[in-house]
């Protein structure tokens, strides 16, 4: 049918509704479709809620004309009037908290004033829970963490909502890139390098803020509720910014089928199979020659086929404009509407659909069944919102109130997610952690203590409150004072060290709260050093020398950093990661250093020495070659020297592993029936592809392994236990060693846990061959746990 049609069709309809009411864009709506109390809503197939949504949905569709399809492909979607269908703000963003728009981010056209987020803080609600930006929370190692910070993300996006401070519930959260090269800007925002940590990061996040179970259990009241709506982003091999003038708006990833199947893809693939996520986002930069936003492979074939995507997929803000002007790969802007609306995208963050979405269907670069398929998608996810079934103040979650949004529950969510994320990388001596009733004085300098700010990260909102470290510090030691060493995180000058050595000479204990803030890493902005900035070095070692004791180093940063210097010097007694820790992490910082809390955080990231930075950022290899002295990334497939390895990270308690029960020593792979499916081609080989020995198969090679963990130290503490597997004699483009699973468990002194691992052959003992197919072959592996070792032979 078409538009001119569709106009005749409806009016009767239209004629009814002007004179009943307004049908105007100015129309005073309720936040919600199918009011009870709207004329019409009686004879409105997509209001009748015992129907299916696709029933639903597909009667909506065919009430639209086909201005009011194309207005619906945009991030403000505006209402449409006459059938009681209220305007929809797509885009919020719920990273580690509720988050308002970033003063800071550059996108490329006039669209950042259209897409202004779909949450204000204007009304009763002022601020929201500012949980510690994600590479913190992820160095916890603890998914229930996750999913119990998903969750209450989850909540106060209903509150805000219900109390009539958002137009929009579909955030555009987790980051789930990995952390590929150390001086990306955006790594704060992911859950850092390691894909298994960032698929099971990614399911915890998505089933929390969704309402699922932390299993993964839907709600009683039916498959189709969402408490809000989540966005894996972005997909897929996005890591790179604006380094050396080569920039995300341009960048071309050049990524090997191996790489994409064992590191970049699988987060997105359990994002959307075992998470359910009901939003994807692609991204800016081109993969192997296609922007990813026009892949019809990517978006259609992978993840609806091939992963049963059920949800809607959205352009980063303005990446169907990039295709065009940046990329150059679409000659026209109607060629670019039709290459993403074509290969499955369904809205744009912007207003370039607005603008050339018609001209497209006439110059018949899409069909309207483009646009409808889009829509189907669009509307399905606010129906599974609750959006078109009345007043939700009568329905699933609608009383959900403002007293949830800042609850105390809530905060001490976030102080929690603090204390478990921060690493102890240093502690010489048993420095930490210091008596507040023997520490009669302290000095506390560096730019980053008085600071505020600098503890959200970025994507943040306005925290419930607001405490600084030298605030949190002076708590405990009322005798504490403070300089700030240089003024500001750049540190280009020190006038200010007289004054920070005078009063490191003069007081007990010094801490020094040094590292980064988003002048130096942040979206947008890559950085070209590892080392410190400015004179950072200088200040630390000057004051460290004129202390009485050694000093007590605290690191902000969402990046690795070379502190090469601080590990050897011995006038630096201990050195504490603390991420961005969210508006709870200056106490959070203090409870560690006066052992209120044990550190148990580990590092999610490799930390490389700046020697590291000849590797250009856009070389997106990630297995080593010694041919032309690449040294691989991360660390499954770095060759080289680290300044602190994956994993790393001390306690007050020193604890002991032991494998208790493995069910398995020696896996046979020779039986006749999966030689004769699996085996490669060279038949002389004992090398098996696991896709073709069949899921029954490899579910039945699957065993557990029970690691036993003691704490022996004085102090109570949560640690978290990481299990890795490698292999006797890895083959060429094999992970050194590989993460098999991570629990972490809470031990009091002289506990001891039992943790099971389920090992299974076909995912954990394989490798990736070039093809990006997994493959066993015969020989030993080692699972290893802490310094504790078990050997497992595939006999083939």
């Amino acid at each position: 049918m078409d538009s001119e049609m569709r106009v005749h069709h409806h009016l009767p309809l239209l004629l009814f509704c002007f004179m009943i009411f307004s049908c105007s864009a100015s129309s005073t709506l309720p936040p919600f479709a199918c009011d009870a109390s709207h004329p019409l809503t009686h004879s409105l197939g997509f209001c009748e809620t015992s129907l299916p949504i696709s029933h639903r949905v597909g009667d909506l569709i065919s009430r639209l004309t086909i201005d009011e399809k194309i207005s619906q492909l945009v991030v403000k979607a505006p209402a449409i009037a006459r059938l009681g269908i209220p305007s929809y703000n797509w885009w919020s963003e719920a990273l580690h908290g509720i988050a308002i728009m970033e003063g800071g981010v550059q996108f490329v056209g006039d669209e950042i004033e259209y897409g202004l987020y779909g949450v204000l803080f204007n009304g009763t609600i002022r601020s929201a829970t500012s949980f510690p930006q994600v590479i913190l929370t992820a160095a916890s190692f603890n998914p229930l963490l996750w999913y119990r910070i998903g969750e209450a993300i989850g909540t106060e996006a209903r509150g805000i909502y219900n109390t009539g401070q958002s137009t929009g519930l579909t955030f555009w959260a987790p980051n789930i890139n990995i952390f590929r090269d150390p001086r990306w800007g955006r790594g704060q925002e992911t859950p850092g390098e390691d894909p298994l940590v960032a698929s099971k990061y990614a399911v915890s996040y998505v089933r929390g803020v969704q309402g699922d179970s932390f299993y993964g259990e839907k709600s009683t009241d039916g498959p189709d509720h969402l408490k809000a709506s989540a966005c894996c982003k972005h997909f897929t091999a996005y890591d790179l910014d604006n380094w050396k003038n080569v920039s995300r708006f341009t960048f071309d990833a050049k990524v090997s089928l191996q790489d994409l199947a064992d590191t970049y893809q699988p987060p997105f693939k359990s994002c959307v199979e075992e998470g359910r996520a009901s939003g994807i986002m692609c991204s800016y930069n081109k993969v192997n020659g296609v922007p990813t936003c026009a892949d019809f492979n990517l978006l259609s074939r992978t993840a609806r086929q091939k992963w049963h995507f059920n949800g809607y997929i959205v352009s980063d803000c303005d990446a169907v404009a990039v295709m065009y002007s940046h990329h150059h790969y679409s000659k026209t802007p109607e060629d670019a509407v039709g290459s993403a609306l074509g290969a499955g995208m369904d809205i744009d963050c912007a207003t370039f659909l607005l603008k050339y979405t018609k001209s497209a269907l006439q110059r018949k670069k899409l069909s309207e069944s483009d646009i409808d398929r889009a829509l189907r998608n669009l509307f399905s996810v606010r129906m599974r919102l609750g959006l078109f079934n009345g007043n939700n103040k009568y329905l699933l979650f609608g009383k959900i109130g403002s007293n949830q949004v800042c609850s105390k529950k809530h905060q001490d969510l976030a102080l929690e997610a603090a204390r478990d994320g921060i690493v102890l990388l240093k502690n010489s001596a048993k420095l930490l952690p210091l008596s507040h009733i023997k520490t009669g004085s302290l000095a506390v300098i560096g730019p980053n203590a008085k600071t505020t700010e600098t503890l959200l990260g970025n994507y943040q909102g306005p925290p419930c409150k607001r405490i600084s470290i030298l605030q949190a510090l002076q708590s405990y030691v009322e005798d504490t004072q403070y300089s700030s060493g240089c003024d500001e995180v750049a540190c280009k000058s020190l006038d200010s060290i007289d004054k920070a050595v005078k009063i490191a000479k003069g007081t007990d204990y010094v801490v020094l709260i040094m590292g980064l803030d988003q002048t130096e890493e942040a979206e947008g902005h890559d950085r070209l050093d590892l080392i410190l900035p400015g004179q950072q070095q200088t200040l630390i070692t000057r004051v460290a020398k004129a202390a009485k004791k050694p000093v007590i180093l605290v690191l902000l940063s969402g990046g690795p950093l070379d502190i090469s210097f601080a590990k050897r010097d011995s006038n630096i007694g201990s050195i504490l990661w603390a991420g961005y820790p969210g508006e709870s992490g200056g106490l959070a910082i203090a409870d560690v250093i006066f052992g209120r809390h044990n550190p148990g955080g580990r590092l999610p990231v490799t930390w490389y020495p700046q020697k590291y930075t000849r590797i250009p950022m856009t070389d997106m290899r990630m297995r080593s070659d010694p041919a032309s002295d690449y040294p691989g990334r991360t660390y499954r497939f770095y060759h080289g020297q680290t300044v602190f390895k994956f994993g790393y990270g001390l306690s007050y308690s020193a604890y002991s592993y032991e494998f208790t029960s493995v069910a398995q020593n020696s896996l046979f792979l020779n039986r006749s029936d999966i030689i004769k499916a699996s085996k490669h081609s060279n038949p002389s080989s004992a090398l098996y592809r696991t896709e073709v020995m069949g899921v029954e198969f490899c579910e039945s090679l699957k065993f557990s392994a029970v690691v036993a963990v003691q704490n022996h130290g004085e102090m109570a503490g949560r640690h978290p236990v990481l299990l890795f597997v490698r292999a006797s004699d890895a083959k060429p483009g094999a992970a050194s060693k590989q993460l098999v699973g991570f629990e972490s468990v809470h031990l009091n002194v002289g506990e001891r846990a039992k943790i099971e691992f389920a090992v299974k052959p076909c995912d954990h003992l394989s490798r990736t061959d070039e093809s990006g197919s997994k493959v066993i072959e015969s020989g030993s592996h080692f699972l290893l746990a802490g310094d504790a070792e078990y050997k497992v032979n595939v006999i083939g």
